[in-house]
């Protein structure tokens, strides 16, 4: 294909020989077990969250690229190139999973898609590596939906979730970079409380990262016990004790703090006049960034009291579309559990 530059691939034949009792069978290699084992890693990716209302937004674009800074499986560019015939997509992903499913989900809109290998923080250098693709189209749109992915979660080898026992690894390209564990292995405990209280573990961080630390966790169940050691039966709120601390390790591995700052700024570069940009967060310290981001430019910096109103010359570089984030619809949220924590902004460059 030459549109869409990644194909499904299984990162070896071996892996999809494994049926489902774990072992692995010379049965198991046949066309039916690998297209359900493909139809499964498809299904997981593919659930967009907010999708209805990101179509909204972006199909009313005129003519140009769209760069999905997040495109995991392809679910909201599969529904943006279906519902809207002027708009190419260049989508961005560091999950090499990710971006095989994606290759496969868009086979059919080859020549207005293309995939690249990258974070949405080197968002200015995918596009520069890909002015072939975009040409000299203006770019309309830049949609990020941070998070982990469904498939993330589910794939118990990642390490992301307490769900089932695993490697600390929680990387979102696990060819690169240090590991969960790696990180625990030489993290101040005093920098460990600080990323804990920011991810919502206020009252128990102390005594959280001095047990974490002390006991340096390998697997996700070894992570889960050193937390419950920490937090007092009585004093454990509804959900599992163990969910922010494993945000808070997930977010400090994959530097998404830095990347979303990064990645704001250079789409707010390199969107053409009028173009949207629209971010899909799923907790507070992820919505306070884009909240504060997008409200910098739309006031262009401009601190002056606003009594006395503005005198630095401040020039605005959005215009927010709606003061509070948008959120999913109670039938959205039946439908996809994960939609109950998302939050939507979306800005307009001037």
């Amino acid at each position: 294909m030459n549109g869409v530059q990644q194909k499904y691939r299984p990162r070896t034949m071996r892996s999809l020989a494994i049926v489902k009792t774990g072992r692995e069978s010379s049965s198991a290699c046949s066309p039916v077990l690998t297209i359900e084992r493909l139809q499964m890693a498809q299904d997981q990716f593919h659930v967009p969250v907010l999708e209805a209302e990101i179509v909204d937004l972006f199909t009313r674009q005129a003519a140009g690229v769209v760069i999905d800074a997040t495109l995991g499986g392809g679910g909201h560019a599969y529904a943006l190139l279906s519902a809207a015939p002027q708009l190419r997509i260049l989508g961005i992903d560091r999950d090499p999973d990710a971006r095989a499913a994606a290759g496969e989900r868009l086979a059919t809109f080859e020549g207005r898609v293309r995939i690249v290998d990258a974070t949405f923080g080197q968002l200015s250098d995918a596009l520069e590596r890909n002015a072939d693709f975009v040409g000299g189209d203006p770019i309309v749109g830049v949609l990020m939906d941070l998070g982990v992915s469904s498939h993330q979660l589910d794939d118990a080898s990642r390490g992301f979730s307490f769900r089932a026992d695993a490697p600390l690894d929680m990387r979102m390209d696990p060819t690169r970079g240090e590991t969960a564990a790696q990180y625990l292995s030489h993290v101040d405990q005093h920098q460990f409380v600080r990323l804990l209280r920011e991810n919502g573990e206020s009252r128990f961080a102390g005594s959280i990262a001095k047990s974490v630390l002390e006991r340096q966790p390998q697997t996700t169940n070894e992570l889960t016990e050193a937390v419950e050691r920490a937090v007092p039966m009585a004093a454990r709120r509804r959900g599992h004790v163990a969910t922010r601390v494993f945000q808070a390790l997930r977010v400090a591995v994959n530097n998404e703090v830095e990347e979303l700052s990064a990645g704001l700024d250079a789409a707010l570069d390199v969107l053409s006049a009028g173009g949207l940009v629209a971010v899909i967060s799923y907790h507070s310290g992820e919505d306070r960034v884009v909240k504060s981001v997008l409200h910098e430019a739309s006031t262009g910096g401009c601190h002056c009291p606003p009594e006395l109103g503005c005198v630095c010359g401040a020039v605005p570089r959005v215009t927010v579309l709606k003061a509070s984030a948008r959120l999913a619809s109670q039938s959205e949220i039946d439908q996809n559990p994960r939609a109950r924590s998302a939050r939507l902004r979306a800005a307009r460059k001037l």
